[in-house]
């Protein structure tokens, strides 16, 4: 632990977002492993916990599932295949953007394909009486695909079996199989893909405009992450304001001293002056 948490604070914000997600996923299947030893009939109750529900009432008792569920994965190849997109297309956003951007892209991504999933199941009649829920970082993913094909348009990558390609058409593609797929048992998970998606092309829209749709994200995680740093103790030190009569009794002090180091320098010469008598002589020319 000390090891993996050494790795993560070096590391840079995709690398953060692929290690979150593993951990979350190992978390998820440890869990899964007690439940099976102990014949416990029941879900895997972090995958309840983290989830985003389609159900309204499930949605007020979980809120946070709308930004937990982006980190959360059960099977492998869900997983295996979601951060191969991330760190696939990550590198490339990371070549035209900052981390920071990566991250504000990533969890809006995931919460506009939330609300999209969540809009969808509670307006459309194709879905009354359902209740579902979303896992997955497909949505944020597709939110970093999107931003970067509207970047960079015929930014070329190699594809294996059909070589090189420009990464508009990989996202053309990711939005056709996606609309083609909403027939199949997994609606509620292309819908969100859509919702990241849409985020991801609004964001390089708006952003050539000058403006940052995802600004606000940093912002929190700012305040956020400022709760857990140490702050610098401050040593602070009250001096008693000084009174006229004391200030003028201070002054006449030290003018009768330089007064007597004249008449000594009179007499005998500056040579003739000690070391102390010297620096106030010294000190006071400094002051006047």
């Amino acid at each position: 632990m000390n090891d993996f948490w050494s790795q993560f604070k070096q590391s840079n914000t995709l690398n953060k977002l692929i290690y979150i997600n593993l951990a979350v996923f190992v978390v998820v299947k440890v869990a899964d492993i007690v439940i099976m030893m102990f014949g416990v009939q029941e879900a895997n109750p972090v995958v309840g916990f983290l989830a985003a529900y389609s159900d309204l009432h499930d949605l007020l008792r979980h809120p946070w599932g709308v930004v937990t569920y982006m980190f959360l994965h059960q099977g492998f190849l869900h997983i295996l295949f979601n951060l191969l997109w991330l760190f696939w297309f990550g590198r490339i956003f990371s070549e035209y953007f900052t981390g920071r951007q990566l991250l504000n892209v990533y969890i809006c991504g995931g919460l506009a394909g939330a609300l999209l999933y969540i809009l969808s199941f509670n307006v459309f009649p194709v879905f009354d009486g359902v209740h579902s829920m979303a896992i997955g970082a497909s949505a944020a993913v597709y939110a970093i695909v999107l931003a970067t094909a509207v970047y960079v348009p015929n930014y070329t990558v190699y594809v294996m079996f059909l070589g090189q390609v420009k990464i508009k058409w990989i996202a053309v593609f990711c939005i056709i199989s996606d609309l083609a797929m909403l027939e199949s048992g997994n609606a509620g998970g292309h819908i969100a893909h859509i919702g990241g998606a849409i985020f991801g092309a609004c964001y390089t829209l708006v952003l050539r405009r000058g403006t940052d749709i995802s600004g606000w994200v940093g912002r929190i995680t700012d305040g956020f992450t400022g709760l857990f740093k140490r702050k610098p103790k401050m040593k602070v030190s009250y001096k008693r304001a000084e009174s006229d009569y004391d200030y003028n009794a201070r002054k006449h002090n030290e003018q009768k001293e330089i007064d007597a180091i004249l008449d000594k320098i009179a007499k005998s010469g500056y040579n003739g002056l000690s070391e102390d008598e010297k620096r106030t002589l010294f000190r006071n020319s400094r002051n006047n």
